[in-house]
């Protein structure tokens, strides 16, 4: 990925920019996938045959605007979200690029870029900070998505707001992070997903002068969703975990990793962390693809990056 190597406060807005496009992108073509995701892994054992039969039940009884439910939180957050995600990742990279644990030397030149593995490092500490912000705006989406009744005036939570005030009546302001190291488990996955995003672009780069050659453009799109698979693969037991303690009855008390954990495994073995797992696979290319392709061309558009690292 590329890297803006001077600062100002036009980088800063276009940063912002960049992940408001991310995040609104991520939100129009994935939140459906997101909605059957949610309800394979919260549902009762047996509920659903898979993800097909979740989508065709979820239709039959609620309507297909069913798949767009708790879509508010995330519309409006998911742009903040990013802002900080990608905002500080540009930070994590400067910063880790003067460590000569995790800077190396451009070949051909004498000068530095991230490594690998200081990108993996850049993406770990940048997951770990968005899941500040990320964490109560997922908190109501789980909440919202989980709600089958078709009327508004049948469902537990109303909307949004009414979601967040029942929350913080019932468990304080703090009950809107309640379950917060299953985002840090989940988040930190973007090591792998920042690192992998690096590989494939490097690896792309090596195709310049070939019949291969592709623009940078296509090469952003297909890094964001190839290395999505591998991001997935990985997050998705902590997903599991951490969608399963934002969902569970506002009244339950004690709640923790570990022991939700251990009650999916004991109730559907290891099986249950891969729960959700086909519409993730099916959300993940197009999602993210269209994510760092929107991203990056914004901040290219805006002539914000200039150089590679």
């Amino acid at each position: 990925m590329q890297e803006q190597t001077t600062g100002g406060s036009h980088v800063r807005f276009v940063g912002i920019l960049a992940g408001m496009g991310s995040g609104l992108t991520k939100v129009a073509v994935g939140h459906s996938f997101d909605t059957i995701k949610t309800r394979l892994q919260l549902s009762p054992p047996g509920t659903y045959k898979g993800a097909l039969d979740c989508l065709r039940q979820t239709i039959k009884n609620e309507s297909i605007l069913a798949l767009y439910k708790g879509a508010t939180p995330p519309a409006v957050g998911w742009a903040a979200i990013d802002s900080v995600l990608f905002g500080s990742l540009h930070n994590y990279r400067l910063f880790l690029k003067d460590s000569p644990l995790l800077s190396e030397n451009i070949p051909g030149s004498d000068k530095k870029r991230l490594s690998i593995p200081g990108h993996a490092a850049a993406g770990l500490c940048a997951g770990l900070t968005s899941a500040f912000l990320a964490h109560p705006i997922e908190l109501l989406k789980v909440n919202l998505q989980m709600q089958r009744e078709r009327a508004v005036a049948d469902r537990k939570f109303k909307g949004p707001i009414d979601c967040i005030v029942q929350v913080v009546r019932t468990n304080g302001v703090l009950g809107l992070w309640r379950g917060f190291a299953g985002s840090l488990a989940f988040r930190s996955n973007f090591a792998i997903l920042f690192g992998s995003v690096e590989i494939l672009m490097r690896n792309f780069d090596k195709l310049r002068g070939t019949s291969f050659e592709m623009s940078t453009g296509t090469a952003t799109f297909l890094s964001g969703g190839l290395a999505s698979f591998a991001y997935w693969f990985a997050a998705i037991p902590a997903d599991n975990v951490k969608n399963r303690m934002m969902g569970a009855d506002l009244n339950v008390r004690g709640i923790n990793f570990r022991n939700v954990a251990k009650q999916i495994y004991r109730t559907e073995g290891a099986r249950g962390f891969y729960a959700g797992l086909t519409p993730c696979i099916l959300r993940a290319f197009p999602v993210n693809a269209a994510a760092l392709f929107v991203s990056e061309g914004i901040l290219r558009l805006m002539n914000a990056e200039k150089t590679r690292h």
